[in-house]
């Protein structure tokens, strides 16, 4: 059996994620997200917030039985706020960092504590942005998340690779532009804060916003075909 929790499942990438392993009977998944999804054949959700570093920190990844492959995807992310410095919410800017690194940070550290004596193919997959390289005016806590998301899945293989943990693969993967719920946010968002509103908005014009289940797949197709995954950091664009 093949064994899969995804963060952010209720909608966006989580979701088409879902819903593409739910055509192989062998797939296994549990959700993880605030919006309640009904279980189902093959699927268990677990409500969890990961803005509250505290219920993060107490989750527990369950015990598996045959397990061949076991996957963990840090898919969920949050732009609270498109503002800049000096005008944001400090709350919102705490959550932002919360559920964008802290909360992948902590099930990362649970899901090795949980699997390492597992003889199973055991891969981390955090779900990246090119926002973690290039600076974006009114992003500073989503583009520095995500610098930060990238740093430690690089950390976590060197330290994978020196064997301090037991046969774990990690990733960081960018997913590009995709016609997601985070989209409207960003078009929804004031130019006067956002100086590129004018870019994401032609994204959806001109139809260059990516499907979230075409995605998905990518996803999943890199997860079964390691030999094709180019290094640990990278956009699924550049497959």
């Amino acid at each position: 059996m093949n064994y899969y929790f995804i963060t952010g499942a209720s909608r966006g990438i989580g979701k088409a994620l879902v819903n593409c392993l739910q055509e192989d009977s062998n797939n296994h998944v549990t959700g993880i997200s605030r919006t309640p999804v009904p279980d189902h054949a093959g699927y268990r959700h677990i409500i969890l917030d990961l803005a509250d570093t505290t219920a993060v920190a107490d989750f527990k990844f369950a015990a598996l039985e045959d397990a061949r492959k076991i996957v963990l995807i840090n898919n969920a992310g949050a732009i609270s706020e498109i503002k800049p410095l000096g005008r944001l919410d400090n709350s919102q800017v705490a959550r932002d960092f919360h559920i964008n690194l802290v909360a992948p940070a902590i099930l990362m550290n649970n899901f090795i504590a949980a699997y390492s004596s597992y003889e199973a193919e055991k891969i981390t997959v955090n779900v990246s942005s090119g926002a973690g390289k290039n600076p974006v005016d009114g992003w500073s806590t989503y583009c520095a998340s995500k610098a930060g998301l990238d740093m430690f899945t690089r950390v976590a293989d060197k330290e994978a690779v020196l064997n301090r943990y037991s046969e774990f693969k990690m990733l960081s993967i960018a997913p590009g532009v995709v016609d997601t719920q985070m989209q409207e946010e960003i078009r929804a968002s004031n130019e006067a804060d956002f100086s590129h509103i004018a870019d994401f908005e032609n994204y959806k014009k001109s139809g260059k916003l990516a499907n979230a289940e075409a995605v998905a797949r990518k996803y999943l197709y890199l997860i079964d075909n390691p030999e094709k995954i180019p290094g640990v950091v990278f956009s699924v664009n550049d497959i």
